[in-house]
């Protein structure tokens, strides 16, 4: 098994603020599960729900719990999607992809997510699927092969508790989705810090071949190395606070 990279910031007071942060997030994202009625699981969602065109999307796992930063299920994923000018893609065909289709079957070369969940997955079993993230597409014998363990993949990731925040910019680099993405990662992101909030012994991220699934804790790659910027609690508040009470 690979090695989680050790962490290098031993600054006591960088780490304190970064946990009040961390708290401050985490009494948002209460408050935005309180406001859109409940968590869900896209084991039980489909497109006939009613999905706002664009938003930010937090992902727990079951059995990943908070630590330093008080009780409850610790974010393990954060996405959101149309961060290229012109895209068209929809929060709800972003989730799709992650979901995978009504037979089980997927497709993990449009989800990094997936990816990542199945590569972890093959820890344990390798001879399972030899093709696993090779190439952007894959002809028809190869995709068949690989659907037991994207089956697999669907099955983990559809028990996922989830919430959304609907955001809905224009699509383009410069979104105010891609800056709650980015910082949310950077701040829940353990990479290169004293780690908080660290996933069980247990999680299933740590079998992943990806260092920086490893290092962070979080099913992402991108930005969980970098810095978040403090402006951003102040953003999500207030985008929160405009968020329509759920019956």
């Amino acid at each position: 098994m690979n090695k989680v990279l050790p962490a290098t910031d031993s600054h006591a007071p960088a780490t304190a603020q970064r946990l009040s942060d961390l708290r401050h997030f985490y009494v948002l994202m209460d408050a935005l599960v309180r406001r859109t009625g409940r968590l869900r699981h896209l084991a039980d969602c489909s497109g006939r729900m009613d999905w706002p065109t664009r938003g930010v999307y937090f992902f727990m796992e079951l059995g990943e719990v908070r630590r330093e930063s008080g009780d409850g299920p610790r974010i393990v994923r954060v996405g959101t999607h149309a961060l290229k000018d012109r895209s068209r893609t929809t929060l709800w065909k972003r989730l799709s992809q992650h979901k995978g289709q009504r037979d089980g079957n997927g497709n993990h070369r449009g989800s990094i997510f997936r990816l990542l969940v199945g590569a972890a997955l093959l820890a344990d079993e390798p001879a399972l699927c030899s093709m696993w993230g090779q190439g952007n597409t894959a002809e028809r014998a190869i995709r068949d092969a690989e659907r037991v363990l994207e089956s697999r993949v669907s099955a983990v990731i559809g028990q996922m508790p989830f919430v959304y925040l609907d955001i809905d910019d224009e699509p383009g680099p410069q979104s105010l989705r891609g800056y709650i993405e980015r910082n949310a990662i950077a701040l829940l992101s353990n990479a290169g810090k004293t780690p908080l909030d660290t996933p069980s012994k247990e999680w299933l991220g740590y079998r992943c071949p990806r260092d920086r699934v490893r290092a962070s804790g979080l099913w992402n790659q991108n930005h969980v190395d970098g810095d978040y910027d403090p402006a951003l609690f102040d953003t999500l508040d207030t985008l929160i606070g405009a968020v329509e009470r759920s019956a």
